[in-house]
C-alpha cells in the first residue's frame, strides 16, 4: 500500500497533509507515529474513570493530532467529542465516544497495513 492510497481509504486529506509537512517521507513518518500515540487510551481511561476535564484533554489531543496528520474523519468524530466534553462535562451523547473508537481503530489497522507493506 502506499501511502496516498492509505490516506484514500482513510478518506484523509493526503494533498493538504502533504503541502504541509512538504514531503511524502515526513507525512509517513508522523502518520506511522500516530501509531505509538497514547491519546485514545487516555481518552478510554478517563471516560471509565469519569474524569471528563482529562477526557476532554485527551480528546483534545486526539483531534489535534488528527487535524494535523489530515486523518478527516478521525478528526470529525473526535472534534464532536471534545466539544461534547468542553468544560469537563458529561457527554449527553453516549455514541460520541463509541464513534470515536470505531474510527480510531480503522485509522490504525490502515495505518499498520502501511507499515507492513
Amino acid at each position: 500500500m502506499t501511502l496516498k492510497e492509505c490516506y484514500e481509504q482513510l478518506q484523509g486529506d493526503y494533498h493538504g497533509t502533504l503541502a504541509r509537512l512538504c514531503s511524502e517521507k515526513l507525512v509517513e513518518k508522523f502518520a506511522l507515529k500516530f501509531l505509538a500515540d497514547d491519546s485514545y487510551t487516555n481518552l478510554e481511561e478517563f471516560m471509565e474513570e469519569g474524569n471528563y476535564n482529562e477526557a476532554f484533554r485527551a480528546a483534545h489531543t486526539l483531534k489535534g493530532v488528527s487535524l494535523n496528520l489530515g486523518f478527516t474523519k478521525l478528526y470529525e468524530v473526535s472534534e464532536a467529542l471534545t466539544e461534547a466534553l468542553r468544560g469537563g462535562q458529561e457527554p449527553q451523547n453516549e455514541d460520541l465516544l463509541k464513534k470515536v473508537g470505531e474510527e480510531y481503530q480503522r485509522t490504525v489497522s490502515v495505518l499498520q497495513e502501511l507499515q507492513h507493506g
